[in-house]
This record gives C-alpha cells, sequence and structure tokens, in this order.
C-alpha cells in the first residue's frame, strides 16, 4: 500500500468534465453516503455476493465515472502489491466471495468475527477489483459484514489526524503478512449495538 493514494486517477477522467477536486469530492462523498444508506436498508441475511459488491461500487460512484460498477481493466501496483490481473479479477472475485461467506457462518466467537472482518477488507484491497474507490468500497463491504455480526459499522481511519497513516501502516504490515495491526485496529473500533 502505498501513502500517496488520491481519490481519482485524474481531474478529467470523470463523465461531468468535472476538474475542481473539490467538487469531485463532494460528488464522491455523496456517493459513497448513497451506497452506506443503501447497506443499512439491507437484510442482515443477506448473503454477499459479486453483484452487491458491483452494485455498492456503482451507487457510490457512477454520478461521476463511467466506470463505477464494473471490474478493473487494467493493470495496477498498489504500494508493493501487485493485484491480480484484470482478467483474472473476476475469477479472484468469486472465490473471496465464498470464503468470506463460508467464514460468515463459521464465526461463532469475537475473536472469529474479527478474523473475519480483517479477511473481508485486507483481501478486497488486495484483489483491488475496481479502477478506483477499493479502500471505501472495502470500508463498506466490511461493516456489511459487521452489521451482521451485530457491530456498529468501523471507520478504521479519519482522513484528518494520523489515523490514516497507522491504516496505511497496518496495511503494510499485512502485506507481508502480519494481520496483527490491522486486527488491532478493528478491534480497537468494535462496539455492539
Amino acid at each position: 500500500m502505498d501513502n500517496n493514494t488520491n481519490w481519482t486517477p485524474s481531474p478529467d477522467a470523470n463523465i461531468l468534465d468535472l476538474t475542481d477536486k473539490n467538487r469531485m469530492n463532494e460528488y464522491e462523498a455523496k456517493g459513497i453516503a448513497a451506497a452506506e444508506l443503501f447497506v443499512f436498508d439491507l437484510d442482515s441475511e443477506i448473503e454477499i455476493s459479486t453483484q452487491l459488491l458491483l452494485e455498492i461500487h456503482s451507487i457510490a460512484f457512477s454520478e461521476l465515472y463511467d466506470w463505477a460498477g464494473s471490474w478493473r481493466t487494467t493493470t495496477v501496483t498498489v504500494g508493493q502489491l501487485t493485484p491480480p490481473d484484470p482478467s483474472n479479477v473476476l475469477q479472484a472475485m468469486y472465490q473471496f466471495v465464498d470464503n468470506l461467506n463460508y467464514k460468515i457462518r463459521s464465526a461463532k466467537t469475537q475473536q472469529d468475527h474479527i478474523d473475519c472482518l480483517t479477511f473481508a477488507h485486507y483481501e478486497f484491497i488486495r484483489i483491488h477489483p475496481f479502477n478506483n474507490g477499493n479502500g471505501r468500497t472495502g470500508r463498506i463491504l466490511m461493516n456489511i459484514v459487521a452489521l451482521k455480526f451485530g457491530y456498529k459499522p468501523l471507520e478504521l481511519y479519519y482522513r484528518e489526524g494520523d489515523g490514516r497513516k497507522f491504516y496505511i501502516e497496518a496495511m503494510k504490515q499485512a502485506d507481508k503478512g502480519n494481520f496483527e495491526p490491522l486486527t488491532t485496529l478493528i478491534r480497537k473500533e468494535l462496539t455492539t449495538f
């Protein structure tokens, strides 16, 4: 994971031809809020599917981007991590969703829940299935899982302060196989309704 991530690939890469980064961020924030509201209205028993993830991504980003709700078609590098080739994204997502649903059904203890939340967020980010918006969509996905287990949504970090730095470092450690920092971030925020 790299710390110099941006919200969008470039200012001219949107269907509204916006060039003001603040206006683009406003549209994105509005889309993310709509996706979060959509998730809150879901039945807690809904099984997570690739179609559901495409729908969430579309709700979040379709007002601004033509790639919203579509799998990634370009090769990307995220820090030291190289996600699967675009031709393997769909297969990776099917496998991920199957594994995630199994982990959700099998989780019994709070530690199982934390491990499942860590898996949901990290593995989604590792696959990096979309051209952009993976972190935000990954947090929404993680929160679907949290809601299924009876927990309040998690933030993981706020854009202000040092929270983002700790999150990025936790993701870098996970890239190396050390999930404890990410697990710790999740554990600290975990609260029931």
